[in-house]
């Protein structure tokens, strides 16, 4: 039994020493153990790449699809209105636009020539037309403003697209409609949505125009500093100061006319006023007191005498 434990222990101490060695080889390099992954490297996230943004950012919206309602008014001076207001129209009608307005009121002895247009020009000529009208006259005031309806329109046509979607579908639902009830619900429904798009076409299709074309409000006026019909010389300011002189009499004349039916009318009114005030005072009046007897008629009475009778007796005069 003795012999037996000590080959045990010999044993034992043997696998001791095999496992130490074991681990002073695999340390030995003195360097920490990592194991090798086989396989491709492990993808890097865009969004972490060197020299990469950090996240996508919104590319610039493109100017050519930007939505713009272009207004404006242009005052302009000219020896002859009526006449610069005929050339604009040409000028107009040679860039394909359109006259929406046109008012032209001739020179007189009181007031000057004056005109005003309103036109339509398409919006990439705009600022070429407006730069041509120099030539019809003096330009004094140019005004302009543009107004980006770009979301407007976009939501217009989204809103119009996605109403035309459920259009279709109510027209295919009616088209395989079962029953009477199923029919009349999507006949109503289809009303509605079909009215609503109607509407938003009908918004589109103005602001298309709006765009399409600038709108411009153009005032044409005389280039004259002397108000029309003042005197040049003497001569001319006699006959001036005559022509004054008649037109105040006629005017006068005529108010004088207009006057005198208000003047009847004002003493008939103010007879009757009159009348009326005097009957009032006359019945507010006192009555006039009665007159006193006369002297000769008063009595004097004697005192009592002795007996207690008295005579009335008149006094003579």
């Amino acid at each position: 039994m003795r012999k037996l434990a000590v080959v045990m222990i010999g044993v034992l101490g043997l696998f001791f020493l095999a496992g130490c060695g074991d681990d002073a080889g695999d340390g030995g390099s003195g360097e920490p153990f990592s194991p090798t992954v086989s396989g491709p490297a492990p993808a890097v996230a865009p969004g972490f790449r060197e020299g990469a943004p950090a996240q996508d950012s919104p590319a610039p919206q493109d100017s050519a699809n930007r939505k713009e309602v272009i207004t404006g008014s242009i005052d302009i001076t000219a020896d002859d209105p009526i006449g610069a207001a005929a050339t604009i129209t040409e000028q107009v009608r040679a860039v394909d636009g359109r006259i929406d307005s046109r008012t032209e009121q001739p020179g007189t002895d009181d007031r000057t020539p004056r005109a005003v247009l309103s036109v339509r020009v398409p919006a990439d000529k705009t600022d070429a037309f407006i730069t041509g009208l120099g030539g019809v006259g003096t330009v004094t005031r140019v005004s302009t403003n543009r107004d980006d309806v770009t979301m407007q329109w976009q939501d217009l046509d989204a809103r119009i697209s996605a109403l035309q979607a459920s259009v279709d579908r109510l027209r295919a639902l009616m088209a395989g409609a079962t029953n009477t009830a199923d029919l009349i619900d999507a006949e109503e429904a289809l009303a509605s949505r079909q009215g609503e798009l109607d509407s938003l076409t009908a918004q589109k299709r103005s602001l298309d125009d709006q765009v399409a074309l600038s709108t411009l409000t153009i005032t044409l006026t005389a280039d004259d500093k002397r108000a029309p019909g003042d005197p040049d010389n003497f001569f001319d300011g006699i006959v001036a100061g005559w022509n004054s002189l008649i037109d105040w009499l006629q005017d006068a004349i005529v108010f004088a006319g207009k006057a005198v039916p208000w003047l009847g009318f004002l003493a008939v009114l103010g007879g009757a006023c009159w009348l009326i005030l005097r009957t009032v005072l006359r019945r507010r009046r006192p009555p006039a007191p009665e007159p006193a007897a006369p002297a000769s008629a008063r009595t004097t009475k004697e005192p009592t005498g002795a007996d207690g009778t008295g005579d009335d007796q008149t006094e003579q005069p």
